[in-house]
């Protein structure tokens, strides 16, 4: 029978060989496959608590691919791996490492000069590490937990609250959510930033 999906607005559909990547074959559907997901990232952030991070680590090429594994690797077989299929959002996958080497020069620059208030930052970096859309699956997901890390690990706040929504379904929270990172695409951060406090 195989996997199912039927995808909403701001999500990238999976080549037939990315499906074939998943580990659990008793997914049928997008409502399994988000209840493994979700397991699966429930983990990923049990393993990132009392885990000390230097900023030179979390901006770095490896952390983001480990994050992405530990997120996900339970339930895909490329978890972790940048992906070498073209999709609807993002830059060509070819251009993914230096486009991201780019990111992580920038953001390093960034905290060093402190360029930006904590959250600016933190959603600055999420909203163009999105915008590069470095995996075949769930880079919205990885994006907002980096944001997250950034402001516990690097500032020692609190975790943004994403409209305090479950993002992943179609609600309101996420029509303005995925409404607010296209204003991000424009240079207009600010009402991305709003929604992550919200």
């Amino acid at each position: 029978m195989g996997l199912n999906i039927e995808y909403i607005d701001g999500q990238t559909p999976l080549s037939e060989e990315e499906k074939e990547g998943l580990r659990i074959s008793s997914i049928t559907t997008r409502e399994e496959l988000d209840e493994f997901e979700q397991l699966n990232i429930e983990k990923a952030i049990q393993w990132t608590f009392g885990k000390k991070i230097k900023t030179e680590q979390l901006f770095s090429e490896q952390f983001i691919k480990t994050l992405h594994k530990k997120m996900y690797g339970e339930v895909w077989k490329w978890a972790g791996e940048f992906r070498s299929s073209e999709k609807n959002i993002g830059i060509k996958s070819y251009l993914i490492s230096v486009h991201l080497k780019q990111l992580l020069d920038d953001v390093l620059y960034w905290t060093k000069y402190e360029t930006y208030e904590p959250q600016e930052l933190a959603i600055r970096f999420k909203h163009r590490l999105v915008s590069i859309h470095c995996f075949a699956n769930g880079n919205g997901r990885h994006s907002r937990l980096i944001a997250d890390l950034i402001m516990e690990k690097l500032y020692h706040d609190n975790f943004f609250t994403w409209g305090s929504a479950n993002l992943v379904h179609s609600t309101d929270a996420r029509r303005q959510y995925i409404q607010a990172v296209r204003k991000a695409d424009e240079l207009d951060i600010q009402p991305l930033i709003l929604f992550a406090k919200s």
